[in-house]
């Protein structure tokens, strides 16, 4: 039994400059609708077509990778989406985006969720994903098309389960994580 978490390709949206938080708001929304701007390389294409269940996030930019890679989905689940950046209430103040995204993502590990999803929350989802995903690895090798934290919360549910880890999860584009359940 053998799950694959793989990371979407590089977003075809650029970081822009200094902008408040009303810019960010908008600059995210774009985010999650933009495809990848970049093919997979030659091991992701390796790795994915091990798979013989595929499952993905309903977000353009998971759904573009699979393309990338020549594979259509058998699923495709909101479970499975990444976990959005909470937002703060301030006026004008402007930041650059990364550094939006790096003080918001902290602040949101922290426990600060505004009108996002709690970390309680996206713990819970992962963990009904990790579920979903080892019931379908009864069926075959599962190939996850998803997202950076959430692939990483569904690999520390998996852990915890008992699965362990051929190849650990990176924060790269196209990255994968694979997980294998020991024979008992």
């Amino acid at each position: 039994m053998t799950i694959i978490l793989m990371r979407h390709g590089k977003p075809d949206h650029q970081a822009a400059g200094r902008q408040s938080v009303q810019a960010l708001a908008d600059w995210c929304e774009a985010y999650d609708q933009s495809g990848v701007s970049d093919g997979p390389p030659p091991r992701s294409i390796e790795i994915a077509h091990e798979a013989t269940i595929i499952v993905c996030s309903p977000l353009p930019r998971a759904q573009s990778s699979l393309n990338q890679l020549g594979l259509q989905p058998h699923e495709i689940d909101a479970l499975y989406s990444e976990v959005a950046v909470p937002l703060l209430r301030t006026g004008a103040f402007q930041l650059p985006t990364l550094c939006w995204l790096a003080l918001l993502r902290l602040l949101w590990f922290c426990g600060y969720a505004g009108e996002a999803e709690s970390l309680q929350h996206a713990r819970s989802r992962a963990s009904a994903a990790a579920e979903k995903l080892i019931g379908h690895s009864q069926d075959g090798t599962v190939l996850l098309l998803g997202h950076g934290i959430m692939n990483k919360m569904i690999a520390r549910e998996l852990r915890k389960r008992g699965w362990q880890a051929e190849k650990h999860a990176s924060s790269r584009h196209w990255s994968s994580a694979i997980y294998h359940r020991p024979f008992i």
